[in-house]
C-alpha cells in the first residue's frame, strides 16, 4: 500500500514513520511530504533513505492513505485536495475535529463508525485520546456524568523548538528560540494554546468538546485545566469522574485490566503508578492511583499517562490506517484494500 506522510520532517511525522515500521504496516511505497523548504531533504524508513516531495507530487503518486501532521492551516488547504483525488486523509491537526461532517476517531472506541466515504478522518487531541481510552470501558458500565481533569503535559506536545527551549534553559544557554512566554525549566505553565473569551484555553475546550463527540454523548459534562510541565516522554492526567451508577473498586480495576490498549499500574505499596518515564515509547495508556472520591458518591479518581507523540498522535493515526485496511475501507488504485 502506498502511504504518504505529510509533515514527515516534524516531531510527530518522524514518530509516524517509526510507528509504521514498528507495527510492520504493509507499506509498498513511502511518500514523505513536507513544505517547500524541506522538499529534497531525506528521511529514513526501514533503513532506507527517502526523498521528501511536494504536496503536488504526493497527490500525483496516488497513495491509498495520507497521514497528515503538518498543522491546521496546511490541513485545511490541502486535505480536501488529497481527498478529491480519492486519497483517504488521517489528519492530526485540530482543523477537522469538530466539523460535523468528519469522524473524530479513537480506534478502541469508535472506529466502527468509519465507512469508505470518510475521506478526511480527524485524529483527536493527544490529551483527549488518552483520557477517553481510559474512560470508555467505565462509561459503558457506569455511565459518566461529569469529568474534572487536570493535565500535566510534556513539552514535546509543543514541538521540537519547545524541547530545545527546555534543554537550553537547563544548560544555561540563551540561544534557543523562546516558544513559551515564561521559562519552562523548573517551572509550570497553566497555559496551553491560546486563551479564549471564557477564560479557558483552546486546549481545555478541545478536551471538553472532543470527549463528547468521540463518546457520542453530549450529556457528559467536562471541565479541564491543562498545564505544561518540563518533562518529555508523555502527558499525565488527574481525572475525577462522577457516574450515574455505583461501582466497586475491584470491578473498576478489572474492567481497565481487560480493556484494549490499557495497562494498569496500581500498586501503591510497591510505589507502582504510571509515569512519563515508563510510558515513553509505548503505545498503551497507563492507568493507576485508582481510588474512590470520598467527598461524594459514585465518583472515582485515577491517574492516567500516555506517550503523547505515540498514542496521543502517531500511533492513533496508524491504528486508524490499520482499521481502514483491515476492513477494506480504502482504495488502492482502483481496487479496495484486501
Amino acid at each position: 500500500m502506498k502511504i504518504a506522510v505529510v509533515g514527515a520532517t516534524g516531531l510527530v511525522g518522524g514518530e509516524i514513520l517509526k510507528v509504521l515500521e514498528e507495527r510492520n504496516f504493509p507499506v509498498s511505497e513511502l511518500i514523505p511530504v513536507a513544505s517547500e523548504r524541506s522538499v529534497g531533504k531525506q528521511v529514513e524508513f526501514k533503513g532506507k533513505q527517502y526523498t521528501v516531495v511536494s504536496f503536488e507530487d504526493a497527490i500525483a503518486a496516488k497513495p491509498a492513505i495520507a497521514i497528515f501532521s503538518a498543522g491546521g492551516s496546511t490541513s485545511l488547504a490541502l486535505a480536501p485536495k488529497f481527498a478529491e483525488a480519492g486519497i483517504t486523509v488521517i489528519d492530526n491537526s485540530s482543523a477537522w475535529r469538530m466539523d460535523p461532517t468528519k469522524k473524530l476517531v479513537v480506534p478502541e472506541i469508535n472506529a466502527d463508525t468509519l465507512t469508505p466515504d470518510d475521506k478526511i478522518i480527524a485524529n483527536p487531541n493527544c490529551s483527549t485520546i488518552q483520557m477517553v481510552v481510559a474512560l470508555k470501558p467505565l462509561h459503558d458500565r457506569y455511565k459518566a456524568k461529569r469529568i474534572v481533569v487536570s493535565t500535566y503535559q510534556s513539552v514535546t506536545g509543543t514541538g521540537k523548538a519547545a524541547v530545545d527551549q527546555l534543554f537550553a534553559e537547563r544548560e544555561g544557554r540563551a540561544d534557543a528560540q523562546k516558544v513559551y512566554p515564561h521559562p519552562i525549566d523548573l517551572n509550570v505553565l497553566p497555559h496551553i494554546d491560546v486563551f479564549l473569551d471564557n477564560g479557558y484555553t483552546k486546549e481545555e475546550m478541545k478536551m471538553v468538546n472532543e470527549t463528547k463527540k468521540i463518546m457520542g454523548d453530549d450529556s457528559i459534562r467536562v471541565t479541564a485545566t491543562t498545564v505544561r510541565i518540563p518533562t518529555i516522554g508523555g502527558h499525565s492526567e488527574a481525572i475525577n469522574v462522577e457516574f450515574d451508577h455505583e461501582f466497586e473498586l475491584d470491578d473498576v480495576v478489572e474492567l481497565l485490566r481487560n480493556a484494549e490498549g490499557i495497562v494498569v499500574q496500581n500498586d501503591s505499596k510497591a510505589f507502582e503508578y504510571p509515569m512519563p518515564l515508563t510510558a515513553h515509547g509505548r503505545d498503551e495508556v497507563f492507568v493507576g492511583r485508582i481510588r474512590r472520591d470520598e467527598t461524594q458518591p459514585k465518583t472515582l479518581n485515577f491517574w492516567c499517562v500516555a506517550d503523547n507523540l505515540r498514542k496521543g498522535a502517531a500511533t492513533n493515526a496508524v491504528q486508524i490506517a490499520e482499521y481502514l485496511m483491515k476492513h477494506n475501507l480504502v482504495t488502492i488504485g482502483e481496487e479496495a484494500a484486501v
